[in-house]
């Protein structure tokens, strides 16, 4: 896998700037860390689970609560990505509650301890996601778009609402709607090499399902960008500027990997199997596009899908 220079990911960040990072261990937040370390910046990260800790970059100022923080604590950025996957099991109750508390949860922690800081960070990114516009089908959605009512729908807007006292603090919030972020250290795209490696990937369903990705080292970079405009807030959609079908997704990834896309998985098949789960995360999809971000001066280096392959793959 090839990867640009952690430093380079986070050129748009002026002077040494103290970033918290919640979710520093998560396949966003450790490269996050990484390229802010790399970059002569401070970084505070929150690990629930400091033996995992010791892939992080140093050095880090690393915590496992935010009760650990003094109300002097400089802080000018708070990136919070701290949340249960929601990938890697069925929606059951149970896990639906857990997957929502966890978000709540953290976000809270973090509004109520900007409260407390004598000195209130600049802004807060607060995690996301684009299944917040739920389930539209061909339609192209902005950051005006409206939603769809669904759980993924129901997850993003109870995790942005539980960021927005923050602004009453006079903190800049920012909401990261985020899409499929492409990694081969993990994400989504690690789901699909197994069955492609053996001849098996293909469409899932009818195929004609939108998919809205993002590179990941685009999105550390937006998330840098994000933290030094000071005139970007509120929903941002954090997808490259051409999302494609799950049959061009399938196509440009067997091309890439030398391997066959024909086996097409029925959408009948996956809805029995996995119910809402599926038919969110699998067979719906958005067309989202990032408007905001690129009329305020960002440029993605991987605006294809084809470029994004050829950069990971």
């Amino acid at each position: 896998m090839t990867s640009a220079p952690a430093r380079d990911l986070v050129e748009k960040l002026a002077g040494q700037q103290t970033v918290l990072v919640t979710g520093a261990t998560g396949f966003i937040g450790s490269r996050l860390v990484a390229s802010l370390t790399a970059g002569g910046h401070q970084v505070i990260a929150l690990v629930r689970n400091p033996a995992k800790a010791d892939a992080l970059a140093s050095p880090i100022m690393l915590i496992t609560t935010l009760d650990q923080l003094a109300a002097d604590t400089r802080i000018d950025a708070i990136v919070n990505l701290a949340g249960e996957p929601i990938g890697n099991g069925l929606w059951t109750e149970a896990k639906r509650r857990t997957i929502l508390d966890s978000r709540i949860n953290m976000t809270g922690d973090v509004v109520r301890l900007i409260a407390r800081l004598e000195r209130k960070p600049a802004v807060l990114i607060n995690g996301s996601a684009i299944g917040w516009y739920g389930l539209w089908q061909d339609q192209v959605l902005t950051e005006s778009a409206r939603s769809h009512a669904c759980f993924s729908h129901e997850l993003c807007d109870a995790w942005e609402k539980a960021a927005r006292p923050a602004e009453a603090h006079g903190v800049r919030v920012v909401y990261l709607r985020i899409g499929l972020v492409l990694g081969t250290e993990g994400g989504f795209i690690t789901r699909l090499l197994t069955p492609f490696e053996f001849g098996l990937g293909g469409p899932l369903g009818s195929g004609k399902q939108w998919m809205s990705w993002i590179e990941r080292d685009d999105l550390v970079r937006l998330i840098a960008h994000v933290i030094a405009r000071a005139d970007l807030s509120g929903p941002i959609n954090a997808t490259a500027p051409i999302p494609v079908t799950n049959t061009k997704f399938t196509e440009e990834l067997g091309r890439r990997l030398h391997r066959p896309a024909m086996f097409r998985i029925p959408a009948s098949l996956l809805r029995r199997v996995g119910g809402d789960f599926a038919n969110e995360l699998l067979l719906g999809g958005q067309r989202v596009l990032p408007n905001k971000v690129l009329s305020h001066g960002f440029v993605f280096r991987h605006e294809t899908l084809r470029s994004a392959f050829e950069a990971i793959l």
